[in-house]
C-alpha cells in the first residue's frame, strides 16, 4: 500500500508581497512594486515594531503601486537637478526655440533660486504657492508667476510620468490669478495718421501690412518676395522670423554681453516654418497695398545698387540697408518711434493685430474668411475672436439699431458723418444746408432721399411687396427734417437703392445632433433693398453656425446667389452638428 505524500509546503507566486518576523524582534514587508532598470525586481522593503503595522503599510503601498505608481528607486532628484535635467535633455530638442527661452528663463532666473533646494518627492503644493506671492512681493508681474507656474508643472507632468514622483504638487497648487487688461483697438482716425506717418519712412509697407492685414511680427518680417504674387494680388504666410540669439566672436575678450559684442555670431537660424497649419495661409491684399510693394520693391533695388558689395541677397520683403532681415528687436522700437510721431496714443505692436481682426468684424466678414486671414486653427477660431474681435462703438450702434429694427419695426438708421469724413455707403452724400428731402414712409420707416422720383418708385415696389403695409411719399424741408428726425443731419441717397434677391437657408440641431423642425421649409428667398444691406448681405454667399442659449446649434446660409446657397447648406449641416456635438471644440464652453 503506497503511503500518500505529505503536502508540500504552500509557496508565495512571483512578485506577491511578503511579511515576516526577523531576527531582530521586528516586522519586515517586502512590496514589489516593478522592475529595476537592470531588469531585476524592484522590491521595496518596510519595517515596523507590529505585524499590524507593518501589514498596513504594505496595503497602502500596494494600493499606490496599482493605482498611481510608486516613484522609481535610483538618483534622489532635488528640484533644481531635476529641472536642470528636464530643460536640457527633455523639453530642448521637443520645444521651438521661442518656447525654450521662455521655459529656461522661468527655470534658471525664478525657479531654481526659489526652489531648488527641495528634495522632488517633498515638494508640496503649499511650497508653489508661497513661491508664487514671493514673486509678485518681489515685483514680478502676476504674468511672470503664471508662466513660472506653467513651466514647473510641464515639468513636473514629466517627472510623474518617468515615475519620480507620484502626483504633481503643480497641478493641485493654485496658479496666481490673471486678469487680461481689454484690448483697445485703434480707430480709423488712428490708423491713417499711422499711415500718414510710416509714408515718411523706410519699409512703408511693412507697417501697412501689420494694419490692414493683422499679420504677426515675425510673420511680416519673414515675408519674402517669392511669397508675394503680384499678378493675384495674394501674400502666402508660411514661416516666421526668429529673434537672433548671438554667441561672442572674439573669445569672449570684450567684457559685453554677446549681442553686444562687435565680432558677434548668430547661432539660431533667421526663420521657421510656421507654427500650425491654420497658420500657413494666403491673404487677397487690397490693390493700394499691391501698389506700395511695387513701389517698395523699387526702393529696396536702389537700395542694392547704393550698398554694392556690401549687399546680402536673402530674399527678403524688409530688409536693413544691406539686406539683412530686420531684428524684432529694432522692429518694436521702430513701431514705438512711429507711434510718437504720429501723435497715437502708446500700445504694443501686437494691437495691430487686434486692430486689424476688430475691421473684420465691422466689415462683416464671414467668421471662416476671419479665420483664414488671422491663421486660427478650427477648435480655438471662436475663443480667438473673442479675444481679438473687439465690440467698438460702431459695432454696439449697429447691433443695437438691428435690435430696434426687430422689435420696433424702426429703420436701421445711416451713421452720422464725422468731421471731415464722408459718410459710408456707396449711395450716401450729405444734404446741402436749403435742400428738400422726400422721404419714403415704409411701414414706420423713413428713408429719406434726394430726389422725388426715387422716393417714389421705391414706395411704390416696396407697397407691391408689402401689401398690408402703407408706402408714401413726403416732402421735407430743412427745418421739419431735423425737427422730426432726431439725429438731425442724417445722410441722404442721391439715387434709388438697387433691389435685389436673397436667398436664405436654415437649420436648427439639438446637442445629440438631430434635426429640429423637419417639416418647416429650409430655404426661402426674400427681395432686399440697397438699404437694407446690414439685415442682408451683397456677397455670393457667407453662412456660419452658432450656438443658441438653449444648447441648440444654428446653421444659417445667405447670399444673392441661389445656386452657391444651396452648395455651402450642406457644409453649414455638417459643421452645426459637429458643433453641436463638440461644443468645446469650437469654443462654446470654457475649458481650463
Amino acid at each position: 500500500m503506497v503511503k500518500p505524500k505529505k503536502p508540500s509546503k504552500s509557496r508565495q507566486p512571483n512578485g506577491a508581497s511578503s511579511i515576516y518576523l526577523g531576527k531582530d524582534g521586528r516586522w519586515h514587508g517586502r512590496v514589489t512594486v516593478g522592475v529595476k532598470d537592470d531588469g531585476t525586481p524592484d522590491r521595496r522593503h518596510v519595517s515596523r515594531k507590529t505585524r499590524a503595522e507593518v501589514t498596513k503599510v504594505v496595503r497602502e503601498q500596494e494600493k499606490q503601486r496599482d493605482s498611481t505608481g510608486v516613484a522609481k528607486a535610483g538618483q534622489t532628484w532635488t528640484v533644481q537637478t531635476w529641472l536642470t535635467y528636464w530643460v536640457e535633455n527633455i523639453a530642448a530638442p521637443s520645444v521651438g526655440e521661442n518656447t525654450i527661452d521662455g521655459y529656461r528663463v522661468a527655470v534658471y532666473h525664478h525657479l531654481i533660486p526659489g526652489l531648488g533646494a527641495h528634495r522632488l518627492e517633498k515638494l508640496e503644493p503649499e511650497h508653489l504657492e508661497r513661491f508664487y506671492r514671493k514673486m509678485q512681493a518681489s515685483g514680478s508681474a502676476a504674468g511672470t508667476a503664471h508662466q513660472a507656474h506653467r513651466t514647473v508643472r510641464t515639468a513636473l507632468n514629466e517627472a510623474v510620468r518617468r515615475r519620480h514622483l507620484t502626483t504633481n504638487p503643480a497641478s493641485i497648487a493654485k496658479a496666481p490669478k490673471l486678469e487680461e487688461e481689454e484690448v483697445e483697438p485703434y480707430t480709423v482716425e488712428e490708423v491713417q495718421h499711422l499711415l500718414l506717418e510710416a509714408s515718411k519712412h523706410r519699409n512703408t509697407a511693412r507697417w501697412v501690412i501689420a494694419l490692414a492685414l493683422g499679420l504677426r511680427q515675425g510673420e511680416v518680417l519673414g515675408l519674402q518676395w517669392e511669397d508675394v504674387d503680384f499678378e493675384n494680388g495674394v501674400i502666402l504666410v508660411r514661416r516666421g522670423r526668429l529673434r537672433p540669439r548671438y554667441k561672442h566672436g572674439c573669445g569672449d575678450k570684450c567684457g559685453r554681453k554677446p549681442g553686444y559684442c562687435p565680432q558677434k555670431i548668430n547661432i539660431r537660424r533667421e526663420t521657421k516654418d510656421t507654427k500650425t497649419r491654420a497658420g500657413k495661409r494666403p491673404i487677397g491684399m487690397p490693390e493700394e497695398l499691391l501698389k506700395l510693394l511695387r513701389r517698395h520693391k523699387e526702393e529696396q533695388g536702389r537700395e542694392r545698387t547704393l550698398a554694392r558689395d556690401l549687399w546680402v541677397e536673402k530674399g527678403y520683403v524688409f530688409t536693413s540697408p544691406t539686406g539683412e532681415p530686420l531684428n524684432p528687436n529694432t522692429d518694436f522700437h521702430r513701431w514705438k518711434d512711429l507711434l510718437k510721431a504720429a501723435n497715437v496714443r502708446d500700445g504694443r505692436l501686437h494691437d495691430a493685430r487686434h486692430t486689424a481682426a476688430t475691421v473684420l468684424l465691422i466689415l462683416g466678414v464671414p467668421e471662416a474668411v476671419v479665420d483664414r486671414i488671422m491663421g486660427w486653427e478650427p477648435g480655438k477660431s471662436a475663443r480667438m475672436r473673442r479675444r481679438y474681435q473687439h465690440l467698438t462703438g460702431q459695432v454696439l450702434q449697429q447691433t443695437a439699431a438691428k435690435v430696434g429694427g426687430l422689435l420696433w419695426g424702426t429703420g436701421l438708421r445711416p451713421t452720422q458723418p464725422t468731421p471731415g469724413g464722408s459718410v459710408p455707403g456707396p449711395s450716401q452724400s450729405a444734404a446741402t444746408a436749403e435742400s428738400a428731402v422726400y422721404v419714403a414712409h415704409l411701414g414706420n420707416r423713413r428713408i429719406p432721399f434726394m430726389h422725388r422720383e426715387h422716393a417714389e418708385a421705391v414706395a411704390s415696389q416696396w407697397g407691391t411687396d408689402h401689401p398690408d403695409h402703407s408706402a408714401e411719399v413726403e416732402e421735407w424741408d430743412r427745418r421739419k427734417w431735423e425737427q422730426e428726425d432726431p439725429s438731425r443731419m442724417r445722410a441722404i441717397r442721391d439715387r434709388m437703392p438697387d433691389r435685389r434677391l436673397v436667398h436664405h437657408a436654415h437649420a436648427l440641431f439639438l446637442p445629440s445632433g438631430e434635426r429640429l423642425y423637419v417639416g418647416r421649409d429650409e430655404q426661402w428667398s426674400t427681395p432686399a433693398w440697397e438699404f437694407e444691406s446690414d439685415l442682408y448681405t451683397d456677397l455670393p454667399v457667407r453662412w456660419h453656425t452658432t450656438r443658441r442659449p438653449g444648447q441648440e446649434v444654428e446653421a444659417q446660409v445667405r447670399g444673392a446667389d441661389k445656386a452657391a446657397v444651396e452648395h455651402a447648406f450642406p457644409e453649414a449641416c455638417a459643421q452645426a452638428v459637429d458643433r453641436a456635438k463638440n461644443p468645446g471644440k469650437y469654443g462654446d464652453i470654457d475649458e481650463w
